[in-house]
């Protein structure tokens, strides 16, 4: 029995299925009262939910509406407030599918999609303003107390709100079972906890029925204050849309789908931002800086594809990669000579070290065994010859053990070997226009 309680205030063991998934790849997902949460709306079938959602509550609040007028109580016009407020947060969603289908312009590059957060301010003012009619009614028969008519109606009334919440809460949990949806299952035992607040309806309904006619206010104020609720959670959670916020979970999301794809170094930058219901994401990771284009341009590819498997809301995925950092103040070095042979490929660079200039070779291919030697052509006939080796062991930087020699303008030749084959590569390396000026004053 008390596993069954818990279980229908969403407390027990059913409370947060996600349909049986070893790991979840749905994102961060919550619940905010009073407005609808963006991961619902990704699905069909989620939509098809908050529309009949929207229905049965809105012929709830309809049906108290009609009682309210000849009965008098303010305590069943603050549940109908209430349940009317659940059924409008459905319109900013439905608002933002209407002109979210008009095509981006020169004005609205990225199209209506923020609409949407103007609605939801138009609603929570609207709530906002409904409270205040419903407290200051509430607070006005507290002092000056009115006689309750039609107390079996009354109490009929806070039943069908109780039963037009509780339809709700069943079907918006076993829709959120079927698509595997925490946030609508949330969304279901939210509605359900709202049935019990129509239940104090009838509850006031007894206490004037007992003798007892400030119950009907005192229970009109007590809802009132969960009126008030639904407002700063609605207005907390527009505004944080509006300026751009995310769920915190969502940045621990992006790391976690980069930790899937093979190549990547490290997340430099993650970002994200709602726009309407849609979620944008701008990730800027660090790779081998070596690689071929195709190579970086899988790596992202791979990114993406993890991104929209965690993310369920996700519209777009940008991806960049971070520049290489300067290393050791070498501003001046000459630009790098692209590798592309039939033994190797990437870039060959000069770089500053803590150690000093060193010549270095970062191979995104390279032969077995492969050997590396730079030959710079110097005047008078003379050739420098830097041997190129592993860095740390990694056979995919290699670098000289000295510098090369100034001026750092110069033709030369990388000469690869390895077992029986070789080639000579030959290429030219120029100054930057204002390193000849120093030059030439030194």
């Amino acid at each position: 029995m008390r596993t069954k309680i818990l279980d229908w205030f969403g407390f027990g063991p059913h409370g947060h299925d996600h349909g049986g998934h070893g790991h979840d790849h749905h994102g961060p997902q919550g619940h905010t009262h009073g407005v609808i949460d963006a991961t619902i709306a990704t699905t069909e079938r989620g939509i098809w939910a908050i529309k009949w959602s929207f229905a049965i509550l809105a012929v709830t609040a309809a049906a108290q509406i009609a009682v309210v007028v000849f009965s008098g109580s303010v305590a069943l016009l603050a549940d109908t407030i209430h349940n009317i407020a659940d059924a409008t947060t459905a319109i900013p969603l439905w608002i933002a599918f209407v002109l979210a289908r008009r095509k981006p312009t020169r004005i609205f590059t990225y199209g209506l999609g923020r609409v949407e957060d103007l609605a939801g301010i138009a609603i929570v003012l609207i709530i906002l303003a409904s409270a205040l009619v419903a407290g200051y009614e509430a607070l006005n028969r507290l002092f000056n107390p009115h006689p309750i008519q039609f107390l079996g109606w009354l109490a009929a009334a806070g039943i069908i709100g109780f039963l037009g919440n509780e339809a709700v809460a069943v079907f918006r949990i076993r829709v959120g079972r079927q698509i595997n949806s925490a946030a609508l299952i949330a969304d279901g035992y939210h509605a359900r906890t709202d049935g019990l607040t129509s239940l104090a309806v009838v509850v006031g309904a007894l206490g004037v029925w007992l003798g007892y006619p400030l119950a009907d206010p005192i229970i009109g104020l007590v809802i009132t204050v969960a009126i008030f609720g639904i407002v700063w959670q609605s207005a907390r959670s527009v505004l944080t849309r509006m300026l751009d916020g995310v769920e915190p979970g969502l940045v621990d999301e992006i790391h976690h789908a980069a930790a899937h794809v093979a190549g990547i170094d490290r997340v430099v930058d993650a970002k994200a931002r709602w726009l309407g219901h849609k979620l944008r994401v701008d990730v800027e990771i660090a790779v081998n800086d070596g690689l071929l284009l195709a190579a970086a341009n899988n790596i992202a590819a791979s990114l993406k594809a993890e991104l929209f498997a965690h993310i369920p809301a996700l519209d777009v995925a940008t991806v960049r990669f971070a520049e290489q950092e300067p290393q050791g103040g070498h501003h001046h070095a000459p630009d790098p000579f692209l590798v592309s042979g039939k033994l190797a490929s990437g870039l060959l660079e000069i770089v500053g070290t803590p150690q000093g200039e060193r010549m270095r070779l970062r191979l995104s291919r390279h032969a077995e065994g492969l050997r590396a030697n730079v030959a710079i052509e110097r005047a008078g006939g003379a050739v420098e010859s830097l041997p190129l080796s592993p860095v740390g062991g990694d056979h995919h930087y290699l670098q000289s053990l000295v510098a090369p020699a100034e001026p750092h303008e110069f033709s030369a030749r990388l000469q690869l070997a390895a077992g029986l084959d070789s080639e000579d590569l030959p290429f030219a390396m120029a100054e930057p226009e204002g390193h000849h000026r120093e030059h030439a004053h030194g």
